[in-house]
């Protein structure tokens, strides 16, 4: 397996950042480093946005910063989006798209024990996708198939960039939709999910895996064939420890758990110590150590991380930026107590 554990950090790239500059430097803060997405910046960096170029019927506003879809539109524009399926740059972010992607991809991270990337994922962009009837594209039958084809060819392309700097390269795939499949309101179920799911996964390179900052149904997640999940065991840690008997089993598959345990919204940050948020996560492994999963061996499969995102603070990024300190001195001080190299 090539990501590392060792209680090393990463972070969630939706950043509140306005400068560029600053955005790019606080992401390459952390062992593991990422390119940032700068929503506040302009509606290009919006994640799905991003993962909106090139795909056939989308219809964007930048004025009103709203992303729509046309059946009509789609269908004039499928056949050319199908014949660049082997064009790099075609299904890659472009720079208009992001203003530190390329700039990433133009950094050496030789001396990094992995890197970072992430597109959002299908059933979440389906989801927040409407067509010109105001219903989600997720639920159309003859464009789900292609959106499932498209994004896993984005996520590719990314990646084996990615592994060009960088050999332990490994993607996010951004599910925040996952949490909402199992409301019997979705119209949506857990049943087509994982086999929607599945196919995407089945058509991704590796290392691969999910990231979402909600609450879903863990045990779903942790039975998906991927390689890496990141989660925020700040809000959800209790919950998440009660699917112990899945967790061994993702990790006996060689699986790596994302903990995300500081906060980044200004009052819980405000809150918090170091101390209590080392307690807090230190319990969690109590309770999973004392259900039988090795600690050693959890922590040896583990990374570090803020537990969200954040664009909604008074103080800008301040306190985000805050949260990638403390979340690199958590990891020096847990490293140092496990021992850890």
């Amino acid at each position: 397996m090539s990501i590392p554990g060792n209680l090393l950090t990463t972070a969630m790239a939706v950043m509140p950042h306005k400068d560029v500059d600053r955005a790019f430097e606080t992401a390459l803060s952390l062992d593991i480093p990422f390119w940032p997405q700068l929503p506040l910046l302009n509606y290009y960096e919006d994640m799905y946005v991003q993962a909106a170029e090139h795909f056939p019927g989308i219809l964007l506003d930048l004025e009103n910063r709203t992303i729509r879809f046309s059946m009509e539109k789609f269908a004039v524009e499928l056949e050319e989006a199908m014949n660049r399926f082997q064009e790099p740059d075609y299904l890659d972010i472009s720079p208009t798209y992001s203003q530190v992607y390329h700039r990433f991809l133009e950094t050496d991270f030789s001396d990094r024990p992995a890197i970072r990337g992430q597109l959002e994922g299908p059933v979440s962009f389906g989801f927040n996708v409407p067509d010109q009837d105001d219903r989600p594209i997720l639920f159309n039958d003859t464009v789900r198939p292609f959106m499932l084809e498209f994004m896993a060819q984005r996520v590719n392309v990314q990646l084996r960039r990615l592994k060009k700097l960088n050999p332990n390269a490994f993607m996010f795939v951004d599910e925040p939709g996952l949490q909402y499949i199992f409301s019997a309101m979705s119209g949506y179920n857990d049943v087509t999910a994982k086999g929607d799911m599945e196919s995407f996964f089945s058509q991704i390179e590796r290392p691969r895996g999910v990231h979402l900052c909600g609450n879903p149904d863990w045990g779903f997640l942790l039975n998906l064939d991927m390689d890496v999940l990141s989660m925020d065991v700040y809000s959800n840690g209790e919950i998440i420890a009660s699917y112990h008997n899945d967790i061994r089993n993702f990790l006996d598959r060689g699986g790596v758990l994302v903990w995300g345990i500081v906060p980044t919204n200004f009052e819980p940050f405000e809150n918090e110590s170091i101390e209590a948020l080392e307690k807090r996560l230190t319990k969690l492994w109590d309770t999973l150590s004392a259900k039988g999963i090795d600690r050693d061996f959890l922590l040896s499969r583990s990374l570090l991380s803020p537990a969200t995102c954040c664009l909604v603070n008074p103080d800008g990024e301040t306190t985000v930026e805050k949260a990638f300190h403390t979340i690199r001195t958590l990891s020096e001080r847990l490293r140092e107590r496990y021992g850890l190299t």
